[in-house]
């Protein structure tokens, strides 16, 4: 047997299975590294986080990024470039929060890279006849694997899309696996460059679980701040939002657009939402003398908006509890207002259910890993056309 499959059949095997998951999401923040401890699989599986880290990235390596990161027309060499650029870059911070760690690459079973978002296609964004859902993420498994010396899955959402999905959100089977509980309704808000939940029911019915992206989380808030404020990169504490206040006009601008009609479950990202989507609406409503304060304000009520009319269109009448990840809920503003259209509606975070929020994406893609090794399919019903009973993610072995 091939050495290299004959070691991904001994950890397949193992009892434990060590495994670094990796998210690197649409606001650059840096690469979340969690290495983790798994046994079991399927609804037995249990999760030991052990160390976790976000490596920033810096601006260069930003600049980098955002000039092929969601645009139609980019340079087709500068893609190739990135495409190993970022696997070598990402397996060298991989190295550095080891020898931080104290923990010899040996130790380490797999790594599952979810990669770097550059294009999100989904049939219902590009409206090209004939053409399917795609998108694309870039930083080569092959260049991890190889420098680090560690078994390596990626590329988990081409798998996804191949089955009848859209390749986004895929949080729904981690978070089916790992936060599930009998008798008690959850959603799990992860509000990042885009929001998407996930709606866990109580009584356990893997064929009403469901999860939607449904619409920005941080993403035009973002990319806003970036163009009025060359210093910063996101609005911190709300700073800039709280000194203004919203315009209903605008806000009910940026509402007005078919992503908002479309059934559950849906996917977007920024090549709908930004900067032009933004300027379009201020156009229509003759607000484009609104201050950077007023804009942010409005930009902040309408990610709210876009999140609390999704959960009310999709769970009108159940009773539910909200368990926050991702950078939006370091948003204040947000969060009030999250809470205000909800009737305050309990909040908690991850946290309490064992899983630092920052890190549980990270988690989660190492959980998709850990269930292509030794995971049975999970069967959501046979209306879960959006959902496919998949594994996920290509093997990169180190020789």
């Amino acid at each position: 047997m091939n050495a290299g499959l004959k070691q991904l059949f001994n950890i397949a095997n193992k009892e434990t299975r060590t495994i670094i998951g990796l998210m690197s999401g649409t606001s650059l923040d840096g690469l979340d590294i969690a290495l983790c401890e798994f046994t079991g699989h399927g609804t037995q599986t249990r999760m030991k986080l052990r160390e976790f880290a976000t490596m920033p990235y810096d601006a260069a390596f930003k600049l980098e990024v955002k000039a092929i990161f969601s645009k139609r027309r980019v340079d087709l060499e500068k893609v190739c470039l990135m495409n190993a650029y970022i696997g070598t870059f990402h397996a060298n911070l991989i190295n550095e929060c080891l020898q931080k760690w104290n923990v010899n690459p040996s130790e380490v079973d797999i790594i599952a890279s979810h990669g770097q978002t550059i294009y999100h296609a989904p049939a219902s964004l590009h409206g090209i006849d004939g053409m399917p859902d795609a998108t694309l993420q870039i930083g080569d498994g092959d260049h991890i694997a190889v420098k680090t010396g560690i078994v390596t899955l990626s590329d988990f959402r081409q798998k996804h899309i191949a089955a009848g999905g859209e390749g986004a959100p895929l949080a729904v089977y981690g978070d089916y696996l790992l936060f599930s509980k009998k008798d008690q309704n959850r959603i799990m808000l992860n509000i990042g460059g885009i929001a998407n939940f996930t709606f866990l029911p109580g009584d356990l019915n893997t064929s009403r679980i469901f999860s939607t992206d449904v619409g920005p989380g941080n993403t035009l808030m973002d990319a806003y701040v970036q163009s009025k404020f060359p210093d910063k990169y996101f609005d911190a504490d709300s700073e800039i939002a709280l000194k203004g206040t919203y315009n209903t006009k605008l806000v009910s601008a940026l509402l007005n657009h078919p992503f908002f009609d479309q059934d559950f479950p849906k996917t977007t990202g920024p090549e709908l939402f930004n900067l032009a989507y933004l300027e379009q609406a201020q156009k229509s409503t003759d607000t484009t003398q609104l201050s950077p304060e007023d804009v942010m304000a409005t930009l902040n009520r309408f990610s709210a908006i876009g999140i609390c009319d999704a959960l009310s269109k999709n769970l009108e009448g159940e009773q539910f509890e909200i368990f926050l990840s991702g950078g939006g809920m370091y948003n204040p503003l947000l969060i009030r207002n999250i809470k205000e259209l909800t009737n305050n509606v309990t909040i908690r975070d991850t946290a309490e259910l064992g899983v630092s929020p920052d890190a549980k994406e990270a988690v989660l893609f190492a959980t998709l890993a850990n269930e292509s090794l030794v995971g049975e399919l999970i069967d959501f019903g046979p209306g879960q056309t959006r959902v496919p009973s998949v594994h996920m993610g290509k093997i990169s072995l180190p020789t």
